[in-house]
């Protein structure tokens, strides 16, 4: 295994590693404005949901590596302290990293991207009409966290109002993840499309415990035909069925094979039943 200690990388090693390494991330597709009105849009992939009460997402323009210059919406956020973030999808996705390039300030991205600029009801900066959903925010504070090239500065956002597209809604008016097409930011010049192909879902711990891997039967725990993900989802019951099941040692080639089968199609209960069967 590699070992690697930060203090002896340069900034441009440590993006490479990191970069790729804490991936895939979600876009943050801000749109600020200035105190002239000029309107800058531009894609942050340091962004996540903090807070739920009150609503806040925190996103990062960090200082460039290669000159240590900051970014127009950093500067128009400390003049404007709103932004709009808006949810980039496949179908923008190419608009979008266009307007990641270093125009000159002043320039509107909107207009250089093809993007329609949608007013805002309670914010001055416009939404991007063609984003499937749009977060007004009011700016709470701007934490420096350094003077470096490449220091960030954590921009946490209020969200006061959210605009969803109803093509990406239910029947019940919730969000549809399927729908949504998202994308996401990898290392380099990689992206991560989420498309439903490609959905899978981790069913949470139930509110009880879940009986964890030193509960399972000896012989699902040694299995090697079994991987340590399927293992887990076994694990993720309240109780054994059978007390005696944990003392089973072996289990046939073909038994495990079902019970595989069972767990690929999330179906757990029925991976225990055959668990107790083979008894």
């Amino acid at each position: 295994m590699l070992t690697l200690s930060t203090d002896q990388l340069s900034t441009q090693q440590i993006q490479q590693y990191l970069q790729y390494a804490i991936a895939p991330r979600p876009i943050c597709f801000a749109s600020t404005i200035d105190l002239d009105g000029n309107v800058n849009l531009s894609p942050f992939s340091f962004f996540n949901i903090f807070s739920m009460n009150p609503p806040v997402c925190i996103f990062s323009p960090s200082r460039r590596v290669r000159d240590n210059t900051t970014k127009h919406t950093l500067e128009n956020i400390k003049l404007v302290p709103e932004c709009v973030i808006n949810i980039v999808n496949y179908e923008m996705v190419q608009q979008m990293s266009l307007t990641s390039c270093d125009y000159p300030k002043g320039t509107n991205e909107f207009v250089k991207a093809g993007f329609t600029a949608l007013a805002s009801e309670l914010v001055k900066p416009p939404r991007v009409a063609e984003a499937p959903i749009q977060l007004e925010c009011i700016i709470q504070e701007v934490v420096t966290l350094g003077e470096k090239a490449g220091a960030g500065n954590l921009v946490l956002a209020f969200i006061k109002k959210i605009h969803i597209k109803e093509e990406v809604l239910d029947a019940n008016n919730n969000i549809d993840q399927a729908k949504l097409d998202l994308v996401a930011r990898l290392g380099g010049d990689w992206y991560a499309r989420i498309t439903e192909e490609n959905l899978f879902k981790v069913e949470k711990p139930n509110t009880k415990l879940g009986i964890g891997f030193d509960q399972l039967p000896i012989g699902i725990l040694t299995s090697n035909l079994l991987t340590n993900n399927e293992k887990a989802q076994l694990a993720n019951i309240n109780m054994l069925p059978d007390d005696s099941l944990k003392v089973k040692s072996h289990f046939s080639e073909a038994t495990i094979l079902k019970i595989k089968s069972a767990l690929s199609s999330q179906s757990i209960q029925v991976a225990w039943e055959i668990i107790q069967t083979s008894i």
